[in-house]
């Protein structure tokens, strides 16, 4: 599989180089034009998928591989230290399926062009976003709200992440590759630094919410793996000019 992931870093090289445009869905898109771009370039090189589809996770599942790739478009200069995961919280694992997650920035200036170019690229695995997999997903409801008792309250989890570009310099103007140290890059690849998340001492593990006071309140336990690095690598291809990689300082 690491070689399917250097193939992809490829392609999406070679078409960030060759000014392949990102072509607008809508005057309104602010999701699936970038989505597509990066459909095409698993067409181009053969790679078949699950055709996406709005509530489906992540959004390309590959057929004949258990990788899929979630990807975000990120106007520039704009939103781009954080990101909406609307309600999937990002994860390196998902149904037997190792995830990355796809980071491509584009001219916000250009948002009322037909076509615009990817201004770089970052590919990471989603361990890099977040080490815990064992966290599953779920909106539930309270019954018996308001005057008469018969509202429900509705507690919909929303969830917003780092991305590669608030978490790390020498990514920028360049097409990244971010992987956990034990990956094994094809001979095209180059490493071009190495960086490491060190878990928090805490872990919340729920939440409450005064009516009156709008106050919200964490619930928080020791997290047992407090302070355990998890080390990855940067990869960019043998042509990137690009400076080393490596983690910012909080």
């Amino acid at each position: 599989m690491d070689a399917v992931i250097s193939h992809i870093l490829a392609e999406c090289v070679r078409a960030v180089e060759a000014v392949v445009k990102i072509s607008r869905v809508t005057t309104t898109d602010k999701e699936f034009s970038f989505q597509n771009w990066f459909g095409d370039r698993l067409k181009a090189i053969s790679l078949n998928f699950d055709e996406p589809s709005r509530n489906a996770y992540p959004d390309f599942r590959l057929v004949d591989y258990p990788l899929g790739f979630e990807t975000k478009g990120l106007g520039f200069p704009g939103r781009e230290a954080n990101y909406d995961c609307n309600s999937q919280v990002p994860t390196g694992c998902h149904n037997g399926r190792q995830i990355y997650y796809v980071f491509g920035r584009y001219p916000a200036s250009t948002m009322n062009e037909a076509e615009y170019p990817v201004y770089d690229l970052v590919i990471c695995h989603g361990s890099f976003l977040n080490a815990d997999t064992g966290y599953v997903h779920k909106n539930k409801n309270l019954k018996g709200f308001g005057s008469y008792g018969d509202l429900i309250i509705r507690d919909r989890k929303m969830y917003i992440a780092p991305t590669p570009y608030a978490l790390t310099s020498g990514t920028e103007r360049q097409v990244s590759l971010i992987v956990p140290e034990d990956f094994h890059p094809e001979t095209t690849l180059r490493l071009r630094g190495k960086v490491v998340r060190t878990e928090a001492d805490k872990l919340i593990r729920g939440y409450t919410f005064n009516l009156k006071t709008h106050k919200l309140a964490p619930v928080c336990e020791s997290n047992p793996n407090a302070g355990k690095q998890h080390a990855f690598s940067v990869y960019q291809t043998a042509s990137s000019t690009g400076p080393e990689v490596s983690l910012r300082q909080k």
